[in-house]
């Protein structure tokens, strides 16, 4: 884990060195989504906020560094002694990669860890997501899987999201 610290911060370092062009900077966003798998039995929906910076490392690629507020709306299940409804809530703290196909398409990946902030006790764990999208200068548009591997399971969701790139 160390490592991996000590690695995106010397790519991050080198990222404020080299950004000579403006496609970098700050992003907010929102994003909602459908639990997948075994999250998809606990909870019924996935929603919140992003927020990332953005440092260009080329004409078609950044990295940056990411964060939010993930809230899973949880279910309302029968546990044989009445119902029981647990919501989830994530903040990823995560480095961020962002590949441009072309003007207008992208595919993106973040990594690193979310922390558990719902009800009762959880855990955090590994966060990832996948996505790809549509961008213009100003805004971006994406369909993306997140993932969160904890070591009692995963937390997974299909969803979209929007971003404004200010």
């Amino acid at each position: 884990m160390k490592k991996l610290l000590l690695s995106v911060a010397a790519v991050l370092a080198f990222g404020f060195a080299s950004a000579q062009d403006s496609d970098g900077g700050f992003q907010a966003g929102i994003h909602a989504g459908i639990p997948m798998g075994d999250a998809g039995d606990v909870y019924s929906v996935n929603f919140g906020a992003d927020l990332a910076y953005m440092f260009p490392m080329g004409d078609s690629f950044q990295l940056g560094v990411t964060t939010g507020y993930s809230y899973y709306s949880g279910k309302s299940n029968d546990t044989g002694f009445g119902k029981v409804k647990v919501n989830g809530a994530f903040i990823p703290v995560a480095a961020a990669a962002h590949y441009s196909l072309n003007t207008n398409w992208f595919l993106g990946a973040d990594l690193g860890y979310a922390v558990y902030s719902g009800d009762g006790d959880g855990d955090g764990g590994v966060y990832y997501q996948p996505k790809v999208g549509y961008q213009t200068e100003t805004m971006e548009l994406f369909l993306g899987y997140k993932g969160i591997s904890a070591s009692g399971g995963a937390v997974s969701s299909v969803g979209v999201g929007a971003a404004y790139k200010f």
